[in-house]
């Protein structure tokens, strides 16, 4: 009995710690639970650019930082729209590395537009928009996070398909339609913001 009480305090207690030492990165998915307040529950990805995005909060720098401190973060933003202060739990739901550190054949994509890093970038077979975006670099001051698009040129007709996402709403939670997988020669394109965007 002592064995399994001993077992189950390992797991409740040394668990937590590894996860507060683990610094957030462009790509992880953070599930944010709001006690006072479901309707606030939701998954946000660590974008491009380091940020993640919540209602009544805004825009909030994530990358680099523990889930203690962005949990502390939120729960000071949230705190105006409550009568007392909310009670904010973060989790990651699932991390980034596990997409990059899969093994296999690689593919090139190319990133053009208002982002850090633009050109080419070889990525694993498999993984998906999202996961490409995040290894490039991040956004710039000037990027049309709203307008993200992906281009595809079919290979049988030669015909070019653009594909428009609007990263602010997931940021915000909202679901991605066709978070697709990437292919050989895709490029994605962030164009610039136009003057009151």
């Amino acid at each position: 009995m002592r064995l399994l009480f001993g077992l189950l305090a390992f797991i409740l207690f040394a668990s937590p710690g590894v996860a507060q030492n683990y610094n957030l990165q462009q790509g992880d998915v953070l599930s944010v639970e709001v006690l006072e307040d479901p309707s606030l529950n939701r998954n946000v990805m660590v974008l491009p650019d380091g940020s993640i995005t919540f209602p009544f909060v805004g825009t909030l720098n994530a990358e680099g930082r523990s889930i203690r401190q962005v949990e502390s973060s939120l729960k000071s933003a949230l705190a105006p729209n409550f009568a007392s202060a909310p009670t904010v739990f973060v989790s990651v739901a699932s991390l980034a590395q596990a997409a990059a550190g899969q093994t296999g054949p690689t593919i090139t994509i190319y990133v053009v537009g208002q982002v850090n890093n633009p050109g080419p970038v070889q990525v694993t077979s498999g993984v998906n928009f999202l996961q490409a975006l995040a290894s490039t670099g991040g956004f710039n001051q000037f990027a049309a996070t709203k307008r993200v698009q992906l281009r595809r040129t079919d290979p049988s007709t030669g015909q070019e398909a653009v594909f428009l996402f609007n990263l602010k709403k997931v940021g915000d939670g909202a679901a991605i339609s066709g978070n697709t997988t990437m292919r050989d020669g895709d490029i994605i394109f962030v164009p610039e913001r136009r003057l009151f965007e």
